[in-house]
């Protein structure tokens, strides 16, 4: 039996919301066969088969929040789970009676099955547990019942939703049958695999009722009755809560489906505000005419909490710098027209930046390491994460080998990943591995801030807004582009002398251009 986990989700991203299952319980697969996806802030990944099997059980529904790691189901890869079920199934008709009986049988062809032990559950009490909630996660607090005593529910059905300080995990129903018992109260404390309600198998209407309500939530999903339209759960809950039409909706997701980014754009083009759809109307308290408490989204606690650990984590502190422009502006300039002919794109900023980067890296390896336990993990390799604003958020892809590759090369692989990010297409493995990140506020207008660490890295590069200013030159006053640099590093390992020498190669480098040309 192979658990079927979360995979890596990239950089500094934690938690991912479950998407539509491409299979079912007892469905024979083949090995890289697409599973499920699973939806993130900034990509869509898919969970594929990691061997020939059978799909043994489905734990995480759709619209749940899973973590890395995080079990999502099981895959019996012995090639026997799909045999055995039919295999119990024909022994309880065999033994059971002469007429096939099925969940909804006679109350006396149940009683039979049971008494000679091979036939199916039916009549049987079982109990509804908590599943797993995440790496380290012991507890959670019970949340609204979705059924009461005496309700059928159907396999898989969620019984209440569990909220924990990182996820919200749904428990659904083992097994078709009546509720007889609930065993917590809503707001009750409750840890993995404790018992919280206690289900009757069997019955005739189990089944039926549970095929009913599915339907009923799919066309309800959108708020307008479309149910055939592909999107994700994040989607299909600000559909529900707007009002917003899916149909309507342009999907820029796998195969056309309808993500949370696309939904919001939608809601924008509407006059709607983008942030109305993240927090429930419930979850809004008035304070007065002039004020208003919404909830925190979840993923907006995952931010708030990721920045927090970084700062409670790593020993942070910012040394500024800047940076006479004018070298490299003159130089772009001049061969701008030569450079796009030879090599098909335009020579910008980025490229010299990085290249600069690589350079202050080499000479001070202690910003490309990282801190693991009591040890210091040196690379001895320099692949640079560049931010990249998109509608869906930023993002950090990672270009590779950034000391092998040319300025023309570094600028294609730049806009290569900048468009991708922009398409959606971005991987996992192009977000992943960076060993120093380059955060380019000053696209934005920002003249001056001093950028948190990507953790485990112990440096990042604040780029900031070119401004034209007077600066003194050999005793006089002159006016030039000048940019404010800040370099944000782990004073755990890399010293204050470090860090300040490492600007001070990255100015020089960008001030005298041709010290990255001559590799000096």
């Amino acid at each position: 039996m192979t658990d079927i986990t979360v995979p890596q989700l990239g950089e500094s991203v934690s938690e991912a919301t479950v998407g539509e299952w491409q299979v079912s319980e007892g469905d024979s697969v083949k090995k890289d066969d697409i599973l499920v996806e699973l939806e993130t802030d900034k990509v869509s990944v898919e969970v594929r088969a990691e061997a020939d099997g059978t799909v043994s059980k489905i734990s995480a529904r759709e619209g749940e929040t899973v973590e890395i790691g995080a079990k999502l189901g099981e895959l019996d890869t012995n090639g026997d789970g799909s045999k055995s079920q039919s295999g119990s199934k024909d022994e309880g008709k065999s033994k059971g009676s002469d007429k096939p009986k099925s969940r909804s049988g006679a109350d006396e062809g149940a009683q039979e099955s049971s008494e000679d032990g091979t036939g199916s559950d039916e009549g049987e009490l079982v109990e509804a547990r908590v599943p797993t909630m995440g790496e380290s996660v012991s507890e959670g607090t019970a949340g609204e019942w979705q059924v009461k005593p005496g309700d059928r529910v159907e396999k898989d059905q969620t019984l209440l939703e569990i909220e924990t300080d990182k996820v919200a995990v749904e428990v659904p129903a083992p097994e078709a049958g009546t509720v007889e018992e609930l065993l917590v109260e809503e707001g009750d404390s409750v840890s993995p695999e404790q018992a919280i309600a206690k289900i009757r198998t069997g019955g005739g209407g189990g089944k039926t009722a549970g095929k009913k309500e599915k339907k009923d939530e799919k066309t309800s999903d959108t708020g307008t009755g479309e149910g055939d339209k592909k999107a994700m759960p994040s989607a299909k809950r600000i559909a529900r809560e707007e009002g917003l039409d899916l149909k309507e909706v342009d999907g820029t997701g796998k195969g056309g489906r309808v993500t949370k980014a696309d939904a919001l754009k939608a809601l924008e083009k509407s006059g709607e505000t983008p942030q109305k759809p993240e927090a429930k109307k419930e979850d809004k308290r008035e304070l007065g005419e002039r004020e208003e408490r919404v909830k925190m989204t979840r993923l907006r606690q995952t931010i708030a909490r990721r920045l927090k650990e970084a700062q409670n984590t790593a020993a942070i502190l910012t040394t500024y710098n800047e940076a006479d422009m004018s070298a490299i502006m003159s130089l772009r300039k001049q061969v701008q027209d030569d450079f796009t002919d030879r090599h098909g794109v335009k020579l910008g900023f980025m490229s010299f930046f990085v290249k600069a980067c690589v350079t202050a890296l080499q000479d001070i390896p202690a910003v490309n390491a990282e801190i693991d336990g009591d040890d210091i993990i040196y690379k001895n390799h320099y692949d640079i994460g560049v931010a990249v604003g998109t509608d869906k958020g930023l993002v950090v892809p990672v270009v590779r080998d950034c000391d092998t590759k040319s300025l023309a090369q570094i600028e294609k692989d730049i806009i290569d990943l900048g468009k991708r990010a922009r398409d959606g297409k971005l991987t996992i493995e192009d977000m992943q591995g960076a060993t120093f990140t380059i955060s380019n506020g000053g696209v934005y207008g920002s003249l001056m801030s001093a950028p948190i660490l990507n953790a485990p890295q112990s440096g990042i590069l604040g780029m900031h807004k070119i401004q034209e200013r007077p600066v003194a030159i050999n005793g006089e006053v002159k006016i030039r582009p000048m940019m404010y640099l800040a370099l944000s590093y782990d004073h755990r390992i890399v010293d204050g002398k470090e860090a300040v020498t490492f600007l001070v190669r990255v100015k020089e480098s960008l001030e005298k251009p041709e010290r990255l040309m001559l590799d000096i």
